[in-house]
């Protein structure tokens, strides 16, 4: 509802799906109230109980529709019980923001609640903050902000500039994973037992290296349609690889450089975005670029069919930002590296300006002092197959089959299959399966060949009902076995012919080559370097 600042009701009409019409009748002060339903855990929406509030801007804070930036003040009522509110917006009291412009407004989350934590720590004289919600009981503040300062400098250090006055790492308790990065913030979502096991810390900190990365590449050094935002339509590019991709490359790389990660654990960090790539269909449809241009259609609404006809911008940015790294040390006998290109693209696009895709070829080509015109056409531009030669090549590196064997041994045979020979695989089937029930099924498989849909229920095969464990009977068959599947579709039994295939094996595993030289191995070195903290 709207009304003067004397209260007087004030007639208004919904314009658009996101525009309200107001008639203020020259009204000097004008009051406008609504409410937000805050129901959706996530580090894009809003969530609000009688414990915690998770308040972003975007799907909070309505606009007034004009050019011209205007200060914005907010004031945030909490229960007596709750801590003071904390975001990354100018504070001069408690629970009082301030944001210069809209833009900052809702590029500024806050969050409050009964438990709530604030650990401080210093580096280049600039504060950081640790802002803990939810029980924390099992997060060593001390040792927690030591691992943070010390992933603080290895960035600072790859970027050889500090782009903002103070950083806070808005860390929400209540299970989960996922971050987004904000221009002196990043809300995060992590459980509250993650430092219990140090695989589970060490994926946390790759979230805030991820999350941190951004600080830099996305929210000062952005693509050119990301600023200034049009707030009434989709912005489109073409450049998410390079907010997404090369940051998902450089949050694991930067670890294995802060001396988080062993070389071993980095290869293997590296060898699962490969495998996420190569063993997704849709790599064969979906170019890179067309995934970051179709995200506002496609990413964010992924349904049963997602694998066969697109790919991530994530994961095979995250290769190709691996595999141009390599083409520029190839290119510059490792005078140069995709580390200096982002300094130079920092240099040149950061700010108000942004870059362009074709600045972005273009500066690379400068700086490996090549043109790379060709690599990009088949890395972004084509559904080809990526070449990993040159990289392999150029570091002693080799992609394996590694984990053959244990496809083949007994955690893979059902327990009633003693009688078989393990030289036969059990049968697969290539679709996904809820219990009974066909949940995706994958282009160019046994479950695709024989006419299998999502959501058939999978009654019996070969006459042997599955009894809610499709997966489990599958088992009992080998590979190369033709089989007849009892399906339940639309309520009705029909029969399927499907000859079943073997299983995939986990491909893909980025390991030393026992043949590396000593020229490869200081390469690697080079590339992996740990810094002096």
């Amino acid at each position: 509802k709207a009304s003067s600042s004397t209260g007087e009701a004030l007639p208004f009409a919904k314009t658009s799906k996101n525009r309200w019409h107001l008639r203020t009748g020259a009204r000097a002060g004008i009051v406008v109230e609504y409410k937000v339903y805050c129901r959706e855990v996530s580090v894009r929406t809003n969530f609000v109980d009688s414990d915690f509030a998770i308040v972003n801007g975007a799907p909070t804070f309505m606009r007034l529709d004009e050019d011209a930036p205007r200060a914005h003040e907010v004031r945030v009522l909490v229960p007596e019980s709750w801590k003071p509110a904390v975001s990354a917006l100018a504070s001069s009291e408690a629970n009082h923001f301030r944001a210069a412009s809209y833009d900052e407004l809702i590029d500024s989350p806050i969050v409050a609640g009964s438990q709530l934590s604030i650990s401080s720590f210093e580096v280049q004289g600039v504060t950081h903050r640790l802002v803990q919600l939810g029980d924390d009981s099992h997060w060593d503040s001390a040792e927690v902000t030591a691992d943070l300062g010390d992933l603080v400098k290895a960035e600072q250090h790859f970027w050889g500039v500090v782009p903002y006055t103070g950083y806070s790492f808005l860390n929400v308790l209540l299970g989960g994973g996922g971050g987004l990065e904000h221009l002196d913030s990043t809300l995060m979502l992590a459980s509250p037992f993650a430092p219990r096991k140090a695989e589970r810390y060490r994926s946390w900190l790759a979230l805030v290296a991820h999350e941190f990365f951004h600080a830099w590449n996305v929210k000062r050094l952005r693509p050119a349609a990301l600023g200034p935002f049009d707030y009434d339509n989709e912005n489109y590019t073409d450049s998410l690889w390079i907010a997404e991709g090369i940051t998902t490359y450089y949050a694991d790389l930067l670890l294995k450089r802060a001396g988080f990660l062993d070389q071993e654990q980095f290869l293997d960090h590296l060898s699962e975005q490969i495998r996420s790539t190569q063993t997704a269909p849709g790599r064969a449809v979906q170019t890179l670029s067309q995934a970051s241009r179709d995200a506002w259609i496609k990413y964010y609404r992924r349904d049963e069919n997602t694998a066969n006809t697109a790919i991530s911008y994530y994961s095979k940015g995250a290769v190709v930002a691996f595999l141009l790294d390599a083409e520029i040390r190839r290119a510059t006998g490792s005078a140069k590296s995709l580390d200096d290109l982002m300094r130079l693209m920092y240099s040149r696009y950061s700010g108000d300006k942004g870059y362009t895709p074709e600045d972005f070829r273009q500066a690379a080509s400068e700086l490996a002092g090549t043109d790379l015109s060709y690599f990009f056409a088949s890395a972004l531009d084509s559904t080809e197959e990526l070449d990993y030669a040159p990289a392999l090549e150029l570091f002693g590196l080799e992609l394996t089959g590694a984990g053959e064997a244990e496809l083949e041994g007994d955690d893979h045979k059902d327990s009633e299959q003693d009688d078989e020979s393990e030289d036969e695989p059990a049968g697969w089937l290539g679709a996904s399966m809820q219990g009974d029930k066909v949940s995706a099924v994958l282009r160019d498989t046994p479950a695709y060949a024989s006419g299998l849909n999502v959501d058939d229920e999978l009654v019996a095969i070969d006459g042997y009902r599955s009894f809610g464990d499709a997966d489990g009977l599958l088992g009992r068959f080998t590979a190369g076995q033709k089989v007849t599947l009892t399906i339940s579709r639309h309520g009705r039994l029909r029969e399927l012919a499907a000859t079943l295939g073997e299983p995939p094996k986990p491909m893909w595993s980025l390991q030393v080559s026992k043949g590396q030289n000593q020229l490869e191995a200081e390469r690697m070195r080079q590339w992996l370097a740990e810094y002096e903290l």
